[in-house]
């Protein structure tokens, strides 16, 4: 299948790859923690990040603490600033990320390309071995699938857009640019990645 990745799932693989995580049975978050220094505390509150530390609510299931765990670990791997202190839509925004990097977190695209879990006309019936196989709760898992179909269905419609334009217009083709043409480009792409991994860096 040809999927095409976004940054974020770039930059999951990466992470996990940097700590020797590579398969589903591998995603504890003790473990996580353990593997880049950071302490987990459980208390009976709700879950947060503070002072550099992420503390779990005790009090919820083992699928909710992970999806907590996730979210936190967002806010300080990837945020900058006191949430108290911003302003309320930029907090929503960081939230939102946090939210959208958790799903991807717990059931990262790298290991769930592994499985024959495509057919999304009906996610429904992913669901369970999803739940099973990652650790999270089947509604967090429907919502995982319905995001992995689309961005399935997105890049199929982007492989069959591109070979109807090298078809119509040949010349739009890379492998038909000039040697200048490349070069350019690639001088391009270099900048844009620059930039990418510094914007990346607060998203």
């Amino acid at each position: 299948m040809n999927y095409q990745t976004t940054l974020l799932e770039d930059w999951i693989k990466e992470f996990y790859k940097n700590i020797g995580i590579f398969h589903p049975h591998q995603l504890d978050f003790m473990e996580i923690a353990a593997r880049i220094g950071l302490s987990v505390e459980f208390q009976e509150f709700s879950s947060r990040t503070y002072r550099g530390e992420i503390i779990l609510d005790k009090r919820l299931s083992p699928e909710d603490q992970w999806d907590d765990f996730a979210h936190e670990i967002c806010h300080i791997l990837r945020h900058y600033g006191n949430q108290l202190n911003m302003p309320e839509l930029f907090f929503k925004h960081q939230e939102g990320q946090a939210d959208n990097f958790s799903l991807h977190f717990c059931i990262p695209t790298f290991m769930l390309l592994k499985y024959e879990v495509t057919n999304f006309s009906n996610v429904i019936d992913g669901i369970p071995f999803v739940a099973k196989t990652f650790k999270v709760t089947e509604q967090f898992a429907k919502k995982r699938l319905i995001q992995y179909r689309n961005q399935i269905q997105r890049s199929k419609s982007d492989q069959e857009f591109r070979i109807y334009m090298n078809a119509k217009h040949p010349k739009l083709n890379p492998e038909n640019y000039s040697d200048e043409t490349k070069s350019i480009l690639d001088k391009l792409h270099r900048q844009l990645d620059k930039k990418n991994t510094k914007e990346g860096m607060l998203v």
